[in-house]
């Protein structure tokens, strides 16, 4: 692979994005990139236009994207690119409202996404080293790039399409020095076509562990800009644009903590400051968008700390799609030091914000106890020996992704009950299907009291993956570790307890159709409390519009509306009410079906306002 040409930057095409004396340069005139990020994968495609829209009026000329491996490849070759995953229709969109791309593939994103995008049937090799050149990876990594890059290579700015720039990998020297594995990526990009320029992002300290940038643009990702930021970058040449890829306009939240903020003053600083010293920057979020379903992602430096549903990040563009201050003070900022110097005074204004309703609160009408839903999971296991749910062989030949996995067994008596820990990554304890012990992540034990005074009970450990760990750094082995579920020996009375039925309970499309349609449910008459799914409806006249769940009451769980998975509820906070878009909803019924693992109320609320819970400012 041939070496940068400063002054041509890194493309092997004939027409693109290059850069000369600091300066990135298309068509021959001078490009300062005002970018911002919006994940396709977070929004519904019905919005998507909305919210570019507002992107451009809000003095962007680029869109940036990550690219979730996870979500297009669920299993091995078996590939999905329709609805809210049809990323070429989202590129092409981009360049019918007038935006620039940059095109973030991976394979590795962070992006508080599980697994950092990448998917969990790669950790059914117990030998996986990810992010690396070991083999079995890079082959996966082969075959999904090259799916991948063949439907989006016409796209590129080169052949008439609005993608001006590729990144290679993600926050790598944050995580490996091999840097054998970016040659790797970016010759895999090369293969399939890509001609546009190769970058990389990552913080101050990463640049320097794996140095790309002979190869790659480098660019850097931070929360202020200090005197060493582009320190390296500066030290490598004097072409090198100067760019933020990942500008941290706010910051996500963690379960059990508070909702981060900052003040308008506090991003105007800092983005003012960028704009006078002539920084390109992208905005990391301008739109956060929704973890919706299983995909919220974790951290774990010394102990495990899970993310919220929401991904409003406190971006300029609210999670619902509502205009700021953040982004009134960054549209006021861009017109101040980029466009009235070049002339343009005016900005159009931006798509007014989506109604939201108040659907008001509605009864729980049914539900079904927990013996009668694990009736409905499909495929069981039968195991001596409890196994994570990556570690399953289903009839798919790989195991389970998301949710919780159930492990099963019949007992004579009770007694002390130990789990190896850690446990991955919360453990709800069931005898006879009510609730005896929590273990909470985190545990460095976990033994529970099992009372009882029957000759035969049902011992059930509902095991929740809450979402794999997707950034870690160099050092760190945790990674190729984040298998969920247990492992190891479970023990009652000091005995180990064998011969587990294993049922993987992860709400698939296939099983919340066998739930609705069963004739199993039961009129619900009060609190039930132990785990079961709940199923009522709303009735919508007209045409729907956003909307915010509340579930005050509620302990945890996940809400379905039409078939469509909200995400995760838990009374721990911050975040207390789900979005809820329009076009999930549908004029007349609405199924909405609930499962809660602890109690259920009997009703649910639909208001008009969103409530991510107390604020943490800066």
């Amino acid at each position: 692979m041939a070496d940068i040409d400063g002054s041509e930057g890194i493309h092997t095409g004939n027409k693109g994005l290059h850069f000369k004396n600091r300066r990135f340069i298309l068509d021959g005139k001078p490009l300062w990139i005002l970018s911002g990020a919006m994940h396709y994968f977070r929004v519904v495609p019905e919005y998507w236009k909305d919210r570019m829209l507002k992107m451009k009026a809000g003095g962007l000329n680029t869109l940036e994207t990550y690219v979730s491996w996870n979500l297009h490849e669920p299993l091995p070759g078996l590939f999905d690119f329709e609805g809210i995953l049809n990323l070429r229709k989202y590129i092409e969109l981009a360049q019918e409202i007038g935006l620039y791309v940059i095109l973030r593939p991976g394979p590795f994103i962070c992006s508080e996404w599980d697994f950092g995008g990448m998917p969990s049937w790669l950790l059914k090799d117990p030998a996986m080293k990810v992010r690396s050149t070991y083999g079995p990876y890079q082959a996966a990594v082969k075959r999904f790039l090259g799916k991948l890059l063949p439907m989006v290579e016409d796209l590129q700015y080169s052949k008439g399409g609005p993608i001006i720039a590729v990144q290679v990998e993600n926050e790598f020297g944050s995580y490996s020095r091999e840097v054998e594995h970016l040659k790797f990526i970016a010759e895999t990009l090369r293969y399939h076509g890509i001609q546009e320029l190769l970058v990389t992002s990552d913080n101050e300290q990463g640049q320097s562990q794996a140095p790309f940038h002979h190869v790659a643009l480098p660019t850097v990702n931070f929360k202020e800009m200090t005197e060493t930021s582009f320190k390296d970058i500066k030290e490598w040449g004097p072409d090198y644009p100067l760019m933020v890829m990942e500008y941290w306009s706010g910051w996500f939240d963690h379960w059990g903590t508070e909702h981060n903020t900052e003040t308008v003053e506090f991003h105007g600083n800092i983005v003012g400051n960028l704009l006078k010293e002539n920084i390109n920057i992208n905005f990391y979020m301008y739109h956060g968008g929704t973890n919706f379903g299983f995909m919220a992602g974790a951290n774990n430096f010394g102990s495990y700390k899970a993310d919220v549903t929401s991904y409003d990040y406190d971006a300029p563009i609210s999670e619902a799609g509502d205009v700021t201050p953040k982004y009134i003070k960054t549209r006021d900022l861009i017109l101040q030091y980029v466009l009235k110097p070049q002339g343009i005074t005016n900005l159009p204004e931006p798509p007014p914000s989506i109604p939201k309703a108040a659907y008001g609160q509605v009864t729980i009408l049914d539900y079904l106890p927990w013996t009668d839903v694990l009736q409905f999971v499909e495929e069981s296991v039968n195991n001596p020996d409890v196994l994570p749910m990556e570690m399953l062989t289903l009839k798919s030949g790989y195991g389970q992704s998301y949710g919780f996995i159930v492990y099963q067994k019949n007992i004579n008596n009770g007694g002390n009950l130990v789990l190896p820990v850690p446990i991955k990554d919360r453990a709800q304890i069931l005898l006879n299907s009510q609730e005896v012990g929590i273990v909470e992540p985190n545990a460095n034990s976990a033994s529970i009291r099992l009372a009882t005074a029957q000759s035969l009970n049902v011992l059930d450990i509902v095991v929740e993956n809450l979402g794999r760990v997707n950034y870690i750094t160099q050092g760190s082995n945790l990674l190729n570790e984040e298998r969920k579920g247990l492992s190891g020996t479970v023990t009652l009375n000091e005995l180990p307890v064998k011969d587990w039925k294993i049922y993987p309970l992860d709400f698939n499309k296939d099983f919340i159709k066998r739930l609705s349609s069963s004739t199993k449910w039961l009129q619900f008459g009060g609190v039930v409390s132990r785990p079961a799914v709940y199923k009522t409806n709303v009735v919508i006249n007209g045409q729907p519009t956003d909307t915010f769940l509340n579930m005050m009451g509620w302990k945890k769980g996940i809400v379905i509306i039409n078939g469509f998975n909200l995400g995760r509820y838990w009374d721990i906070g911050p975040q207390k009410t789900l979005y809820v878009p329009g076009p999930v909803l549908k004029s007349g019924v609405n199924e909405i079906i609930i499962f809660e693992q602890h109690h259920g109320q009997g009703h649910i609320t639909f208001q008009s306002t969103h409530d991510l819970g107390p604020v943490k400012s800066n």
